[in-house]
């Protein structure tokens, strides 16, 4: 998405919080990498973006974890500064509660979008809930934003998406198969 504006001459900005790298950047499963400005609780976006001269549009990932003021202050940009706004992130949190910042965005958005990603519960169905993996057993109870990853299966905590009726059992799936070497 930033690549087709800025080559269509757009300037952007690129937001993000909490990825999994664990730096100011976009991540992807498949591998894509891209450079982003890092959103801190305290960052006021409507100034970021005045301090950078002739902001068009911003591309915000991870906007579920932003501040509920950061979503007013995005709605401000888009209302009183014409910068076109792309937010991205999930509406709920492991226990499937939606998280307070998306919940905000849902509220304001001229539009609501469901990516045409298509992620898969173990079973075959849609995924559309996280479900939070510790020590090889689904939970329940925790703090709202623990960062994680989707990949790796060895990490202390970690994501997989299921499908509705899989996350409401805590049903894992089968154990991945032994690859062998």
């Amino acid at each position: 998405m930033n690549y087709n504006h800025a080559r269509q001459g757009r300037r952007g900005l690129v937001l993000t919080k909490h990825d999994r790298s664990g730096g100011p950047e976009i991540t992807s499963r498949i591998g894509l990498r891209s450079a982003a400005v890092e959103v801190t609780d305290g960052l006021d976006l409507v100034d970021l973006v005045l301090r950078h001269a002739g902001i068009d549009y911003l591309i915000c990932d991870e906007a579920c974890f932003y501040t509920v003021e950061q979503i007013e202050q995005l709605a401000d940009l888009v209302d009183d500064h014409c910068v076109d706004v792309y937010a991205f992130g999930l509406a709920s949190d492991f226990r499937s509660i939606m998280f307070p910042a998306a919940q905000r965005l849902f509220e304001l958005a001229d539009e609501v979008c469901r990516l045409q990603v298509e992620v898969l519960c173990w079973c075959g169905r849609p995924g559309q809930l996280n479900a939070r993996v510790v020590g090889g057993v689904m939970v329940r109870t925790g703090e709202q934003v623990v960062i994680g990853d989707t990949r790796a299966a060895d990490t202390p905590v970690r994501y997989q998406v299921l499908c509705r009726r899989h996350h409401r059992q805590g049903d894992l799936g089968p154990a991945p198969a032994q690859v062998a070497r």
